[in-house]
Order: structure tokens, then C-alpha cells, then sequence
């Protein structure tokens, strides 16, 4: 397998006529992608880190996806799972086989609605799924913020949890069994195991997968009771708790491995009823302490969600046009932080009594008058709205330094919630830096980055000093430091810490039983690279633009390369949900045709990525073209991208070195 990663700043060669590209394309119909530019596309996440893939493969069916991996494996060249790739922790990219299953792989297989069960392919959108669900009075509950784009793929191999986790669980708690090829081709259904494996009919390479998670859950039984969280918010590593020789279910094991055990196909799902009816109460607090303080007392009135909002993310999502009246009419005064409180069910005057019992509590806790009650359903949605696009919010700051995704999953007990934020905030004084806090308070996992400049050596350096200095004090308070958002490329390394070094190798154990040969997603949770290895980074050693006149003033911004780099690839202009961005995505479902796609293949162009005169090349007009100067990603892009203004600058370069063609004229 390839173990050299291509650094950022590499030129890319175009693979379209490599041997693997052309044996991809004669026995599969799927789309086949090996040119600079659509590698470039794939090479990036929502995280820090740029690593290009070999190549793409965007299946049109699961014999497609089969065939690729078997000549994958011929060739020696590893695998790569990936959905809406919007992980802020790396685990989509690498130097691998990308197959995409987001554009053909998303269709509902059946509903069993008597027994709350659904089968579905790896590229339906959350979205998606619960809009099929809602005529029939269901839905699938692990809501995610991106839920409108988020695929289930995506979701069950991250192990996610969403706002609702403490009434619903995580992904876990949710996938029934997962239809899954191994590396060495064999196709197995992961579900329930009996006890008594006699009674399990499986190919005899997947009972041995059994027989053998079982001999480790017994051999590190102690060490796994004496090391793994007993908490809700607990995704790191592999789900090796979850092993019992009495029976359990081999999907568990799956869900959570980022791609590096199996590559999965068919998932299925337990459902849960629609509730009746929500209620929402808005709690503002005059500090920080105060509301993480009162999270343990609210959480005792069984809300179905607890959602922080910190004085910073209420600032900045006035500044964003489609957030501005929303948080205008739900704010009272200058608080310092806000706790969205939930309550669901099927009875209305009971949540009601639940959000007067909320009222009553404020009071009790020093702040009365303090909470703003919404029953009106469209209002409660748009206040989720601003909270879900919290890390996007962010990430709209111009300028260099930006949130960085490395320390944002923690989790820890209630009782230590105050005290950890209040250290933590702490550490960021102590490096020169700050914080925004928001998130899901409910489980004491709260996600906040550091704004730091990952062009600079000295806050990369400060990134790995802050990661230890708060792992220690999750360890510390018997926390989780991986809550939600997975190990990926940015904190795989740091599991052998966490866990200790028996609980490492088995998982060493566990990756070496299912891929023996490392097919799969190879780096990730075991046998990782650094978090702070720069020659990953999006912005590596010697990262610069290529000077250019530009035709228009991007001073706002800082200069055109800034107003690209705004770009941090979360991916809303994915999403298929109302509103405008992005009309072209909507009608092709490629990469190369939406916002981010376009942003990227502009960023590798000015930074001499795909060669000389790439941003005057044919391939980026291609690119360009389907954009329709809309502006919807001005209004709906969280960061603020405006592709219309880049499309109008690449056009004055594309005419001044091409001319005007006769339709220009």
C-alpha cells in the first residue's frame, strides 16, 4: 500500500490513463475521475488537512462498488469510503481510491413500518430519509446539523450523535445491522450474533470475524471496563464495549470505524414516531459559568435537547443576512450565553407544564425572567436553523486566524462541565487565543475551537499544546475526547493517551482481524500519522498564491486568494433542502458543479497546485460555466462565498488571455 503522502503543494499529474484508471473504467459503469482537477476536488474536507486521492469512483451500483474494491486490492491501492465529506477531523481524505456514493447510492430499499425499520443505501441524505419517513409518522433520530446533507453512510461510519442524543442515543444506538463488503471481497450482513454461534448461518469468514471479537472482548474485558467512558458521548476508537460473548451485534463494532474495517452498502435503521408537538424555551444567562452550572438542573426536567449558543456565535450570526431578524427576535438584551431548551412528546399541555416548570426552575437558579418561551413550530425552527449552522457561524470570520477543529468534541461529565470550560478558557488565555462555545450541553460535549492560523508554524505548534493540555484534563474529570466528530487524521494519534497502550493494540487487533492487508481508509484510528504533520495541511510549508492582477477589489476580504479560502468545505451548498444555493448541484449532483467544488478548484488554480495557467484552463471554465451568477451562496453560504463575484473574476482573466468569442461580442 502507498504510505507516502502527496504534500499540498505537489503539481498533480493527470491519471486518467493510468493502468488502474483504465481497468476502473472497462469493468465497472461507474463514473471514473483521475484528473487534477477532480482529485484536487476530493482531497479536501471540513477539516485542516489536504491529502490527494488517487483517484474517484462514483458507483452507480453496489456491483460497482464491489468490482472497484476487488481491483483496488489487485493494484494495491487502498480504499476510501466517503459520502458528503464534510468530516472536520479528516477521516475522508487520504491517499486512496475515493468512492463517492452520494450521487446514485441514496435510495430508501424498504420501510417495515410495523416494527419501525428502514433499509437504505449509504449515500441518502438525512434529509431526505426523514422527508420519506413524515407521511408515515416517523423519523430517524440522530438529527445532525448537517442533516441536509449529511449522508447515512457518512453518519453510521463517524458513529454520530446530534442534539436530541440524550433522549435518542447515537448512531449506535440506531443502526440495526449494516450490509458490508470486506477487504478480501467477502459480502456479510453485520447484525445480531446469538450467543450460541451453531445457530448463526453466515460465510464462515464472517463467523470467524465473530469468534474472534469475542476471545478479545473476554482477554481485555478489565482493561476496557477499566479504561473506556461510561459515557453517552464516547466514539473514539473502535466500539469494542459493545462485544459480549452472551450475543451482541456485530454492527455496533461497525458503526464508528470510519471506513477502516468494511465498506458498507445496505444499512438499516430503527425508527422512532414523530412527536406531537415541541415546545422550546430560550434561557439566557448574564455568564458562561451560570449556564453550564444550570445544565445539570435542566437536564432533570427530561428535555429532549439542551443547546448552548455563546455570546461570540449570537454576534457573529447577527452579521450573517439570513440569521439576522431570526436572532433579533428570539435575543432579550446582552446575555452571555443562551440554552436552548426542548421539550417533545405527544401531549401539548405537558410540555407546556414542562416549560412552565422550566420558568420556575431560572428562577430558582438567580435568573428569573429569563427565559423566552416559543410554541409556535415555525419560529422553534428557525431558531434551530442558527444553532445548527453554529460551526459555519463560526467560520465566517475573515482574516487568517479561524476555529480550528481539534479539541471540539470533547465530552464530560455534567458535574465537571463548569469547571472544564472555565480551565479551558484558561489554556486559550494562556496561548494567545480564544474560543466559541456552543453545542449540546445536554451531554456535557461542547464544541469550541481555537481561532488559530494554520499558515503559521507557531500556531500549529500552539494547536498540539492546547490538544494536550485539555486531553489531560478530560482524562482527568473521566471524560471522552472524542464526543461526536470521530478520531480521523486529527486525534487517531491520540488514542494510545486516552485509552492507554492495551486498548490501542486491541484495536490494532480489531483492524488487523477485518484488513489484514490495510485496504481500508489506511492512517485512521490505528497506526495514525500526527495531527500536526504540516505536509498533510491544507496550508502547508510554502503554501502562497501566485501573483495576479485581479480585476476586481477584494480588499474586504484581504485579497482574492482570502475571499476563496473563506471556503472551509462544510458543504450547505450541498444541501437539497428549500432555498437557492446551489442551482447547479441540484441539477447534477457532481462535485465539480457546486460552490465548494468550485472554490476549491480556484484555490489549488492561484496556488500553482494543478500547473501553470490552470485558472485560464479549459478544465476550470468547465468548471465555471454552470454557475449561474445566482448569488445564492452569497445570501446561504454561512462563510459568506460569493461565487458569482469569483465567476465574474476568472472571466476578466479567461477573456484577457483568451479573447472574446463571438457570443461575448
Amino acid at each position: 500500500m502507498p504510505n507516502e503522502h502527496v504534500a499540498a503543494t505537489a503539481l498533480l499529474r493527470d491519471e486518467s490513463d493510468s493502468p488502474l484508471a483504465r481497468r476502473l473504467s472497462r469493468e465497472t459503469q461507474a463514473e471514473i475521475l483521475f484528473d487534477p482537477f477532480s482529485r484536487g476536488r476530493y482531497s479536501t474536507d471540513a477539516s485542516i488537512y489536504q491529502i490527494m486521492p488517487v483517484g474517484v469512483v462514483v458507483p452507480r451500483s453496489v456491483d460497482d462498488i464491489r468490482t472497484a474494491i476487488q481491483i483496488a486490492r489487485d493494484e494495491g491501492v487502498p480504499v476510501l469510503p466517503r459520502g458528503a465529506g464534510t468530516s472536520q477531523c479528516g477521516q475522508t481524505v487520504g491517499e486512496a481510491l475515493v468512492i463517492d456514493t452520494s450521487k446514485h447510492l441514496r435510495d430508501v430499499i424498504s420501510l417495515d413500518k410495523e416494527n419501525r425499520r428502514v433499509r437504505v443505501r449509504p449515500g441518502i441524505v438525512l434529509d431526505h430519509l426523514n422527508a420519506y419517513l413524515r407521511p408515515h409518522g416517523l423519523f430517524f433520530p440522530v438529527d445532525v446539523s448537517p442533516a441536509n446533507r449529511a449522508t447515512i453512510g457518512g453518519m453510521t461510519g463517524n458513529n454520530s450523535c446530534g442534539s436530541r442524543s440524550i433522549r435518542y442515543g447515537n448512531m449506535v444506538h440506531n443502526v440495526r445491522s449494516i450490509e458490508a463488503i470486506l477487504a478480501d471481497g467477502t459480502q456479510a450482513g453485520f447484525g445480531a450474533a446469538p450467543g450460541n454461534l451453531a445457530e448463526l448461518e453466515a460465510p464462515g469468514r464472517y463467523i470467524e470475524l465473530v469468534q474472534k471479537m469475542r476471545a478479545l472482548g473476554l482477554r481485555e474485558a478489565t482493561e476496557i471496563d477499566a479504561r473506556i467512558p461510561k459515557l453517552l458521548r464516547k466514539v473514539g476508537g473502535y466500539n469494542i464495549e459493545t462485544i459480549d460473548p452472551a450475543g451482541h451485534n456485530m454492527a455496533s463494532l461497525l458503526v464508528g470505524s470510519e471506513g477502516t474495517l468494511a465498506f458498507f452498502h445496505e444499512i438499516e435503521l430503527d425508527l422512532q414516531p414523530i412527536p406531537e408537538h415541541k415546545v422550546l424555551g430560550i434561557c439566557h444567562f448574564p455568564t458562561f459559568r451560570a449556564a453550564m452550572e444550570a445544565t445539570r438542573h435542566i437536564v432533570e426536567l427530561n428535555p429532549a435537547a439542551i443547546e448552548l449558543v455563546d455570546r461570540t456565535m449570537i454576534d457573529l450570526s447577527r452579521e450573517i443576512p439570513m440569521f439576522r431578524a431570526t436572532v433579533d427576535s428570539f435575543v432579550r438584551g446582552e446575555p452571555d450565553s443562551l440554552l436552548l431548551v426542548e421539550f417533545a412528546g405527544d401531549h401539548l399541555e405537558a410540555q407546556k407544564r414542562s416549560l412552565a416548570g422550566l420558568v420556575e426552575l431560572m428562577g430558582d437558579l438567580g435568573c428569573p425572567d429569563a427565559v423566552v418561551e416559543v410554541t409556535d413550530p415555525a419560529f422553534q425552527r428557525r431558531v434551530w436553523e442558527v444553532r445548527k449552522a453554529g460551526l459555519n457561524i463560526m467560520m465566517s470570520m475573515k482574516g487568517e486566524g479561524k476555529p480550528v477543529s481539534f479539541i471540539e468534541d470533547c465530552a464530560v461529565p455534567l458535574e465537571h462541565l463548569a469547571d472544564y470550560t472555565e480551565r479551558l478558557n484558561g489554556v486559550f488565555e494562556k496561548h494567545g487565543t480564544s474560543g466559541t462555545w456552543y453545542a449540546h450541553a445536554s451531554v456535557g460535549t461542547l464544541h469550541v475551537r481555537p481561532v488559530l492560523n494554520m499558515k503559521e508554524g507557531t500556531d500549529v505548534r500552539k494547536m498540539r499544546e492546547i490538544a494536550e493540555e485539555a486531553f489531560a484534563m478530560v482524562r482527568e474529570y473521566k471524560g471522552s475526547f472524542s464526543g461526536e466528530h470521530g478520531d480521523g487524521l486529527v486525534r487517531s494519534e491520540h488514542l494510545e493517551t486516552m485509552y492507554g497502550s492495551r486498548i490501542a493494540r486491541a484495536f490494532e487487533n480489531v483492524k488487523d482481524e477485518f484488513d489484514p492487508a490495510g485496504l481500508f481508509n489506511p492512517g485512521k484510528v490505528v497506526r495514525p500519522s500526527k495531527m500536526d504533520d504540516r505536509s498533510l495541511f491544507r496550508y502547508p510549508p510554502g503554501y502562497a498564491s501566485q501573483p495576479m492582477e485581479t480585476a476586481l477589489d477584494w480588499s474586504e476580504w484581504g485579497g482574492f486568494p482570502a475571499a476563496i479560502e473563506m471556503c472551509n468545505n462544510n458543504g450547505t451548498c450541498r444541501k437539497a433542502s428549500p432555498g437557492v444555493m446551489c442551482p447547479s448541484y441540484r441539477a447534477t449532483g457532481d462535485e465539480i458543479h457546486v460552490t465548494r467544488g468550485r472554490a476549491n478548484a480556484l484555490r489549488l488554480a492561484i496556488t500553482g497546485q494543478l500547473g501553470p495557467d490552470a485558472l485560464t484552463s479549459s478544465e476550470m471554465k468547465a468548471a465555471m460555466d454552470l454557475c449561474l451568477g445566482c448569488k445564492g451562496c452569497k445570501r446561504e453560504c454561512p462563510t459568506g462565498v460569493d461565487m458569482a463575484r469569483m465567476k465574474y473574476e476568472f472571466q476578466a482573466h479567461w477573456r484577457r488571455r483568451h479573447g472574446l468569442n463571438l457570443r461575448d461580442r
